[in-house]
């Protein structure tokens, strides 16, 4: 009986990993390959959902989708790098000794726990475009209103400064633990040689934060690959379709219209590859680096 405790404890996580995760994965790449659609029965076609999206059957391929992995990219690239920078200035800042430091960091790391949907509905009244805080500060320093839901570079930025908002608090978190992980005695000795800042930074606190910063990269590289709660609740896609993203498309095709999950499944499998690649470039460039 003591034997076998260890799996009834274990059998709760195995249900839940196989129900919710396996399950829904093999399930979906069997849908890719049908032409499913909702109220008749799915018919298996192999490849022909992604040689439909990617062009490879002699059409044009899905422009669409091209039209919303290019917006994806462009909130990818900037919410990621910006997130890392303001994420490891603001670690940087409150690593040092600073009056009502605690309080600061409870107040910073507020966004990180609010749900993305109460987010983006908390950038349509900072965005507002007439009555907005942001539109309000820049009225007052003579720069004018920004139409930021009705002109598309805007609406874009509005999204990813949302984003950055919202996640630059995680990265805080996790650099200021790698900082203050870092010996003083290393800053000490470096301190006979250099008084500058931005010399410790570099040739200290940088190379050792790097772990930290390269799984911090990796996450929010993924995960905002799968933005769409944000773009739904802020922009609703647009103006026109200009700020959907790859996750919003996914969702306009399986669950609006026809309901065509086979080409929503085919479309989910392709970012998933693209989420693979780049994780297995990051582990194996890691571990090439630490063996």
């Amino acid at each position: 009986m003591k034997s076998r405790a260890k799996y009834y404890f274990l059998m709760p996580g195995v249900i839940w990993v196989l129900l919710f995760t396996l399950f829904p994965l093999v399930y979906s790449l069997y849908l890719s390959m049908t032409d499913f659609r909702m109220g008749r029965d799915p018919s298996f076609i192999g490849l022909q959902n992604y040689a439909e999206i990617l062009g490879l059957d002699g059409g044009g391929g899905d422009t669409k989708a091209l039209e919303t992995a290019g917006f994806t990219l462009f909130i990818v690239l900037g919410s990621t790098a910006l997130t890392l920078f303001l994420g490891t200035f603001m670690a940087w800042i409150f690593n040092h000794d600073l009056p009502f430091l605690r309080e600061m960091r409870a107040v910073i790391t507020m966004p990180l726990f609010a749900a993305p949907v109460a987010v983006g509905f908390l950038g349509v009244v900072i965005f507002n475009e007439t009555n907005g805080p942001i539109n309000n500060i820049f009225q007052g320093l003579g720069m004018g209103r920004v139409n930021w839901f009705i002109e598309p570079w805007p609406a874009r930025f509005a999204i990813m400064i949302t984003d950055v908002w919202q996640w630059a608090p995680f990265v805080f978190i996790v650099v200021l633990a790698a900082m203050q992980g870092i010996p003083d005695d290393l800053y000490e000795s470096a301190r006979l040689d250099t008084k500058s800042n931005w010399v410790l930074f570099r040739k200290i606190t940088l190379p050792m934060i790097a772990p930290a910063l390269g799984t911090v990269f990796l996450l929010r590289l993924v995960e905002t690959i799968k933005i769409l709660d944000i773009p739904t609740t802020l922009t609703r896609g647009g103006p026109g379709s200009v700020t959907q993203s790859y996750a919003f498309y996914i969702r306009e095709v399986g669950l609006r219209g026809s309901f065509q999950l086979g080409d929503a499944s085919a479309l989910s499998y392709l970012v998933l590859i693209v989420a693979i690649i780049i994780s297995s470039i990051y582990f194996w460039r890691m571990r090439a680096r630490y063996e």
